[in-house]
């Protein structure tokens, strides 16, 4: 038997669950605008990914500026990726 382990695909809707259910903050790249970002904690999300986040900030790529949201509704056709900080 060989030393290699065997990957195993995770589906996205998986790793939105996780990062639900540790309540970690999260970075969502947006769709066609590149020079935004949203950082949040996920407090629900459903089949077409459309996000519920929670302590939402709006973030200026070039020049860091920030922008409190609160909590807020992303629409799943506006998300790019998701990723843990």
């Amino acid at each position: 038997m060989s030393g290699r382990k065997q990957k195993v695909m995770v589906p996205p809707i998986n790793q939105i669950f996780k990062y639900l259910q540790q309540q970690s903050r999260v970075t969502i790249w947006l769709y066609e605008q590149v020079g935004v970002r949203i950082t949040g904690i996920i407090r629900g999300f459903d089949e077409f990914m459309n996000i519920v986040i929670d302590e939402a900030v709006e973030v200026e790529v070039d020049t860091q500026k920030e922008r409190k949201l609160g909590r807020i509704l992303l629409k799943g056709d506006n998300i790019t990726l998701v990723s843990g900080e």
